[in-house]
């Protein structure tokens, strides 16, 4: 269904070839996952597919790719649209209409397939997705995860023929990432869809895929097989295959059930470990855990100036240092009774949370429960219906960027709506500036979270993982005392999600409080000690990781879910007390 023939893909202006030399075959009716570090070229061979690559994004392409027979030089993305469907890393920037309804029918329209089809096709897959509530609402009114889905729904109305996804439930909470790719597998079983797709979290996909084509490293060759096979070889790999690893279990388990049948052993050599020294791992205390970031303790955070409140003011002056609550000291931020409304949708209702400083807080929830919507009260950018919110003695909503800044910083979902250079350089020579820090500062901030980024790299040209990359490096230059991160780890690879844990490990050891919206149950229980679980815009938990998650079948992380009942939450921790 999919072939590659000698395929390289070099972009104007690079060095070398993004991927160099590839020959795959992608059989009809199968599922096969694209895997590896960011950066390594998985987008650009999903863009070939699609024609997006070269007839879009520019570049050169050589080798030959086709689709269905198709080739895809002399195909332009239009005339692949009957027998390719594609959804990308960012679906906002897909949708051409208003409304949920529309988009769904809006592909079939333009194949010009019959009214009374389009209209099944589209009831249908409203109830696949999960969408029927959501029909008849604006797109600019869903979550990040609400959009997937209708950006997935979108392409599958017009029935293709093979499926391209990029990072498909990278948005997604776990409960609509398992529907999601339920709904594929029904796809690829029942009628023979031809799936490819790319994603960072193997834990949600590694079992379902019929083959995994791995791309270790930039320009490297790829490593084509059974995912078995390619796990045990494999750089990148989710949490139940690091465990079974760990415990030389052969063959590696895939899933949480395969590594249960095997964990009896394991279990009872874990029986003796107490859960204080568990905790000490977790907090970052055990010696050699935690790298601080930059500067003792107990020196003053430099105040930002007012660039990167979601809106750039160049050329600003920074204003003295401050230095950061001690943790004695009042909360940095407090919500009291907080009710927000979106229009005549309530999104929060009577919510309540005081978050101290040191303190790293996990909001969790199903997409839609409000997690965002929290974090936009706490810089001011919707005000309450009713209620409070005070971020150290400001009020957000009512103090002028310029001031709050220096209290507070986010990071959004969509990291282009901080970035506005030509360049990566430029972009933290800006952040460098604006936060009155050292030049180099940033610079070298995004280094250590993923490194292999040029200075003259564009923004726009960088994978999603690495433009998020870059927009924690321009908020965490300025070193807010509240740091509030909306799905900090979309596009991230294990090892740069690893690398961002360090770090903000680092910052709160210094006294940041960090407030995280995540559906990455994972990163919540490396970084988290409590979790705030919302519901309908309304507070249903909130408390320590190990008491909120292990009794969620859905919030649990992997290594919670083989070794329950038992409060086991990471492979380190497990590595921890095996030593």
């Amino acid at each position: 269904m999919i072939r590659f023939d000698g395929v390289s893909v070099t972009y104007a202006g690079a060095a070398e070839p993004t991927v160099r030399g590839v020959d795959l075959d992608v059989p009809e009716g199968e599922l096969v996952l694209l895997a590896g570090p960011s950066g390594v070229g998985k987008s650009t061979l999903l863009g070939a597919v699609s024609g997006l690559v070269p007839h879009f994004t520019g570049g050169t392409l050589r080798g030959r790719v086709t689709v269905a027979g198709r080739d895809t030089r002399t195909h332009k993305p239009r005339e692949l649209a009957d027998v390719v469907g594609t959804v990308g890393q960012d679906p906002l920037s897909h949708f051409v209409t208003d409304t949920v309804e529309d988009e769904l029918a809006y592909g079939m329209e333009s194949l010009g397939i019959a009214p009374d089809v389009m209209r099944r096709r589209v009831e249908e897959t409203l109830d696949l997705l999960g969408l029927v509530e959501l029909r008849h609402r604006s797109l600019a009114t869903l979550s990040g995860g609400q959009r997937q889905r209708v950006a997935i729904g979108s392409v599958l109305t017009p029935h293709p023929r093979v499926l391209v996804l990029d990072e498909p439930t990278s948005a997604l909470d776990p409960a609509a990432a398992e529907e999601v790719l339920a709904v594929l597998q029904r796809l690829v079983h029942d009628l023979g869809t031809t799936v490819l797709l790319a994603e960072h979290r193997l834990e949600r996909v590694v079992q379902y895929a019929d083959q995994i084509v791995l791309l270790p490293a930039p320009g490297a060759a790829l490593v084509l097989g059974t995912p078995a096979e390619v796990m045990a070889v494999s750089p990148v790999f989710p949490p139940v295959v690091e465990l079974g690893r760990l415990a030389g279990w052969t063959p590696l388990p895939l899933t949480v059930r395969d590594a249960r049948r095997r964990a009896g052993e394991l279990r009872e050599r874990l029986e003796g470990s107490s859960a204080a020294s568990s905790e000490r791992w977790r907090s970052g205390a055990a010696a050699g855990q935690v790298t601080p970031a930059t500067g003792p303790a107990s020196a003053p955070a430099p105040v930002p100036a007012p660039r990167r409140f979601l809106a750039r003011r160049p050329q600003a002056t920074p204003s003295s240092p401050r230095s950061l609550p001690s943790p004695s000291s009042l909360p940095l931020a407090e919500v009291r009774s907080l009710v927000v409304r979106r229009g005549r949708v309530p999104a929060l209702r009577s919510v309540d949370l005081t978050v101290a400083p040191g303190e790293t807080v996990a909001l969790m929830g199903r997409n839609g429960a409000g997690k965002s919507t929290l974090l936009s009260a706490l810089v001011g950018l919707v005000p309450p219906a009713s209620g409070s919110v005070r971020v150290g003695d400001a009020v957000p909503h009512r103090t002028a960027p310029r001031d709050l800044v220096r209290r507070v910083g986010l990071v959004p979902q969509e990291p282009r709506d901080l970035l506005y250079a030509d360049t990566v350089a430029g972009e933290c020579a800006a952040a460098d500036r604006d936060a009155g820090a050292a030049a180099g500062t940033c610079r070298a901030l995004v280094s250590e979270l993923l490194p292999g980024v040029t200075d003259d790299s564009h923004p726009r040209d960088l994978s999603e993982g690495q433009r998020l990359a870059l927009a924690l490096a321009v908020v965490l230059t300025a070193r807010p005392p509240l740091i509030l991160l909306d799905e900090p780890t979309r596009g991230l690879d294990y090892a740069a999600k690893a690398r961002l844990v360090t770090h903000l490990r680092g910052l709160a050891a210094e006294g940041h409080a960090i407030v995280l919206a995540t559906h990455d149950v994972e990163l919540a229980a490396e970084l988290a000690r409590r979790v705030v679980l919302l519901a309908e815009g309304e507070v249903i938990a909130d408390g320590p990781m190990e008491e909120v998650v292990v009794s969620s079948p859905s919030f649990a992380p992997q290594v919670t879910k083989v070794l329950a009942p038992a409060k086991w939450l990471t492979v380190a921790q497990v590595r921890g007390a095996l030593s």
